[in-house]
């Protein structure tokens, strides 16, 4: 039951809250067989519906204490069934409408007394336990995802003793497993028929419904309004309170012929409800009658004239006057596109589109059949057929499916159209009328989906350009293709291709006509020639961002996806290359995962040795399509979920096997993928261990840019450990990216390789390789006029060449201190993270620190102390560490800046380590000058420090004993760190790994030991067998340090034994 409440049950919910179950037909059937099945289980198991739950099922219950009879306790409001557990607790317990059972027998009978409200008693307790078999068998037993071993576990218990008790447990969790089954098996039949509908659906269907609307005789309907004019974001209007049982909207529908009614609107469909509340204003959401699957199947069962009207085609369609009055509102939108989604600049699309809608509304007023071109007429087609296309009125036609003509399966979308569309003439009715660009909210996009961000709409023509001639011939021959036969629709195919379709009117043209539906229908089509023609038009228009949207909206990138099974290698082709281009936006790209398109294209990639000399035709087909194939992986590869499965798939290998090729049109997919993927730790490793970096390396030295792109951006993303750092050095990889500097005109190109040189410069060795190639010389002139992702990656490098005493020089000679230090000044989070590490790194050259000095250097990385990003606060500080030791009368600088001693204090309240230990790596430095080491001692310096002493962090511990050896010289800071309690945790320092921990530990102990507080305290803790230790160190700092620090104990020990003994 808990596996059926968890996958098959449908549960929402509104903002924050615990989930409701839906009012669906669903969750209807599934509380149903639950209650048949309870209600049974006393008498089909009696033994086992007497055990009791290990938890009570608890939830609040509408029933009042009267209907309990025979059997209970009543005292009030509390009742207590007489039959009770081991303990004399009752397996019944109804107190303040809060209600608890314990057994099945209990649960069988309370169903039996709550008579009409047993379905909403079921929801309530299902809603209150989501997992009801943890709390009747134990928690052993709740749901969990993967592979259940609860009975496995029984199984042993029972083996190990003979429990009675486990033998009933594991009776009840085979009868429940035994329900879940049935539950699942008759949930997936019922979701198989079932259709939901959408918040866009809804409002598609409404409008049109309103085009047909008002009071003449031929109109389908008197009137449909919504009952509220409030639409929520995700497209509802139903309250929020009722949008968590999956309602949408509320209609006051008035037909011709019966009285005026209300109709809820929701996901499982339309229902009649209860209408408006007597004397209020408040709607009665109960339901009255069945559900229907939309607005249209609903209203044809309640209006006679509705129905004759739709029938006969004999209606009114009101045009003009709605457009009108609703102009700034709303689009109307195509039941046949309503899932298209054109979010952006809709009042723009509006204003372009206008002189489109004024010539489709002159078409239909004027009541003509189309000629035929000359084109179609010279087509050698049989008179039949002929006489099949010329005489199609297609103002006036209605939809011909293709099986009429030649086989085809039903697709996803067409199914989902014929559930939510009124029917074929109002769909085509409002085909002549709509205007393009009409926004459609997807109900279950509202929050999760907003990911087209990444896909914003491209800039269409002026609105007072007059469309060319090629919009319309688009959209005759988009007509053919719904209405011929398989000739008609392959050289209307053909002749569709011979139109510049990369030109957005030509894409708009085949999208705004539902061009787009007719061409992914043909691709369910078992005519292969209508399939490639097909696809090498969405091949083409798919460049488009709107057209991208739109084609994942009506289904074609699931049949995209079995097209890849095809045996014919250039469907094959065509297929990926189209979902490469589609996969553009994360929803897409979902998309393709969901429906296995992430193994198939793997499966793609698998083709003969590309190094072979002798390739068969055969081969070289295979050949193309694993180039295909490695198209759509690049683009399906920009999701995380993604790159798992195609690692899952066994991606990596064939991708090392394809990485061998010579051809750089294989070479550019294979190497973008494989550059995506490097963003992952799995794929670094893999990258390393399948030797692919020799590859990167030897492709650097190509000709093709782009090529050289992708490798050196896979470089800079694998180059993060040292190993592969090593490797890049040793196949040669520092040259030619020194070389590529000079391809400065390439930012996209310099951006990868200066990215690469940044992080292969983190090993001194590279280092070592760049200044032979005058890479530091280079990098230089690249610190003015380059994009921040140039400057981030140019900095970043110099920060770790300057490491180099001798390579601080060379950024000095060649102008590089300057621009560094102006750089302190922008606002670019990941430059100024870089920009403070490079500018410290010069400052440990005094001539360098001299020029940042005059620059004002060391005031702007103060300021930047402030900035909120912990990593530039970190950088900061350690870089003020050179500039203060190496800065003429350094005290005076610091107490310049206005409150930048206490700023820096206040640091010490931070939570990242990395801040703390460069901060008290700064308090070190600051601390050499006596007055300012008074000032940071009023700001309270000590008592922040002493608050971190109990760390456990090596880097930070170290930081923070220099900077408590630095403030014990000043007046009373060694009593008072004893006091703050700071002596004890810095003696455990001691037993660190690392030696400069040790030192700077000892240090700080030795001036500590100076207050004879302090020294008890020391030796309580056990410090004298330490430092004792630590006197034999080749350390002499150390050695000095740990010795004084036991000389001050002995002596206070000695004094102690003068002062006793005399």
């Amino acid at each position: 039951m808990g596996v059926a409440l968890t996958r098959a049950a449908q549960w929402t919910t509104a903002g924050s809250g615990i989930g409701k179950l839906e009012i669906t037909p669903l969750n209807e059937s599934l509380l149903n067989n639950i209650i048949k099945y309870a209600e049974a289980f006393s008498s089909k198991h009696p033994e086992e519906a007497q055990y009791v739950f290990q938890e009570p099922l608890e939830w609040k219950t509408n029933l009042e204490t009267s209907v309990f009879e025979s059997g209970y306790d009543i005292s009030g409001t509390t009742v207590k069934s007489l039959e009770a557990d081991q303990d004399g607790n009752p397996l019944l317990l109804l107190s303040s409408s809060t209600i608890k059972i314990s057994s099945f027998s209990q649960i069988s009978y309370f169903l039996q007394l709550a008579k009409d409200k047993k379905l909403k008693e079921t929801q309530a307790c299902l809603e209150a336990n989501r997992d009801p078999v943890a709390c009747i068998l134990g928690p052993g037993f709740a749901t969990v995802d993967g592979e259940d071993m609860s009975l496995l576990r029984l199984l042993n218990k029972i083996n190990q003793n003979d429990n009675d008790h486990a033998e009933i447990k594991m009776k009840i969790f085979l009868l429940l497993q035994q329900l879940d089954m049935q539950l699942l098996s008759s949930s997936l039949k019922q979701i198989s028929q079932e259709v939901r509908l959408s918040p866009g659906a809804v409002k598609n269907e409404v409008d049109l419904l309103r085009r047909f609307s008002g009071k003449e005789e031929k109109s389908v309907l008197k009137s449909i309004e919504y009952t509220s004019d409030y639409e929520f974001s995700n497209g509802c209007r139903a309250p929020p309170w009722r949008q968590v049982h999956g309602e949408i909207c509320y209609l006051l529908i008035t037909p011709h012929d019966t009285d005026p009614f209300y109709v809820t609107c929701s996901t499982a469909g339309a229902f009649v409800n209860a209408g408006k509340i007597k004397d209020t204003e408040e709607i009665s959401y109960d339901r009255k009658g069945e559900m229907f699957k939309d607005l249209t199947t609903l209203l044809k069962t309640k209006s006679q004239r509705f129905t004759e009207n739709l029938t006969k085609q004999d209606f009114t369609f009101f045009e003009e006057a709605p457009m009108t009055q609703r102009t700034h509102h709303v689009d109307v939108i195509d039941a046949e596109e309503q899932s298209q989604n054109y979010w952006s600049n809709e009042q723009s699309e509006k204003n372009e589109h206008e002189k489109t809608k004024q010539a489709l509304v002159k078409k239909k007023s004027n009541k003509q059949k189309l000629e035929l071109s000359p084109k179609w007429k010279n087509l050698n087609l049989s008179g039949q057929k002929e006489s099949q296309i010329s005489s199609r009125n297609f103002n006036e036609e209605k939809p011909v499916n293709k099986k009429e003509s030649f086989k085809s399966k039903p697709t996803s979308s067409e199914s989902r159209h014929r559930s939510t569309a009124l029917l074929p003439v109002i769909r085509q009715s409002a085909l002549k009328s709509k205007t393009p660009g009409g926004k459609s909210d997807e109900f279950s996009e509202s929050s999760t989906e907003s990911e087209e961000d990444e896909e914003l709409p491209e800039r269409r023509q002026e609105g007072n350009t007059d469309l060319p001639s090629e919009y319309w011939q688009i959209q005759k021959l988009v007509k053919y293709l719904k209405g011929g036969n398989q000739t008609a629709t392959v050289i209307a195919l053909c002749s569709m291709r011979d139109f510049n379709l990369a030109q957005e009117t030509c894409q708009l043209a085949i999208r705004d006509v539902g061009g787009l539906d007719i061409l992914i229908n043909l691709l369910d089509t078992e005519e292969v020639k209508c399939k490639i023609g097909a696809l090498k038009i969405l091949k083409e228009i798919s460049h488009n961002s709107q057209i991208r949207c739109a084609i994942a909206d009506l289904g074609g990138l699931q049949t995209m996806v079995q097209i890849l099974d095809s045996p014919d290698r250039d469907l094959k082709c065509l297929a990926a290359e189209t979902i490469a281009n589609v996969a553009k936006f994360r929803r897409a790209r979902r998309t393709v995962r969901q429906h296995g398109g992430i193994k198939r294209l793997v499966g793609l990639l698998d083709c003969a040795p590309i190094t072979s000399s002798n390739l068969s035709t055969q081969q070289e087909k295979d050949i193309e399509v694993a180039r295909c194939g490695a198209l759509a992986l690049w683009s399906c590869s920009k999701s995380t979920r993604n790159k798992e499965a195609i690692r899952k798939a066994g991606g990596i290998p064939l991708l090392a096997r394809l990485l061998k090729s010579p051809y750089s049109n294989m070479l550019i997919p294979v190497v973008g993928t494989l550059q995506e993927c490097a963003s992952e730790p799995s794929y670094r490793l893999a990258i390393k261990t399948e030797r692919m970096i020799e590859d990167l390396v030897k492709n650097l030295n190509s000709e093709n840019q782009e090529l050289q792109m992708h490798c050196a951006s896979a470089i800079f993303k694998c180059a993060e450990d040292d190993e592969t750092r090593e490797l890049v050095r040793q196949y040669g990889g520092i040259q030619p990216l020194a070389m590529l500097l000079s391809q400065f005109d390439n930012k996209e190109l310099l951006e990868a390789v200066t990215g690469a040189i940044w992080k292969c410069s983190i090993s001194r060795d590279n280092v070592t390789k760049f200044q032979e190639y005058k890479v530091i010389e280079t990098l230089v002139t690249f610190l003015t006029d380059q994009p921040e992702e140039v400057l981030v990656n140019v900095v970043g490098a110099l920060g770790e060449c300057g490491q180099e005493p001798a390579n601080r020089a060379i950024i000095r000679k060649c102008g590089g201190i300057n621009p560094l230090v102006n750089l302190l000044s922008g606002t670019n989070q990941a430059l100024l993270v870089n920009v403070t590490k490079a500018v410290g790194a010069c400052a440990s050259d005094q001539e360098n620190m001299s020029i940042i000095d005059r620059l004002d250097g060391v005031r702007l990385l103060w300021s930047l102390l402030k900035n909120p990003h912990p990593d530039v606060q970190a950088n900061a500080a350690w870089a003020i560490c050179p500039c203060i030791e190496n800065a003429k009368d350094a005290g005076e600088m610091v107490r310049s800046f206005v409150g930048g001693l206490e700023l820096i204090v206040n640091l010490l309240k931070s939570e990242n380590r990395e801040v703390l230990a460069s901060v008290c790596a700064a308090i070190t430095n600051i601390a050499k000058d006596e007055e300012n080491l008074a000032v940071i001692t009023d700001h309270g310096v000590v008592p922040l420090l002493s608050a971190l002493a109990n760390t456990t962090d090596d880097k930070l511990r170290r930081h923070l004993a220099e900077a408590i050896s630095r403030c014990c010289m000043w007046g009373n800071n060694r009593v008072a760190f004893g006091e703050a309690n700071a002596v004890a945790p810095l003696v455990h320092y001691l037993r660190s790994s690392d030696p400069s921990v040790h030192r700077a530990t000892a240090q700080a102990l030795y001036h500590l030991s100076e207050d004879a507080n302090n020294c008890i305290t020391m030796h309580e803790s056990g410090v004298v067998k330490l430092l004792i230790n630590m006197v034999g160190s080749p350390d002499n700092i150390l050695q000095e340090a740990s010795a004084g620090c036991i000389a001050n104990i002995r002596r206070l020990a000695l004094a102690n034994e003068k002062t006793r003994y005399g």
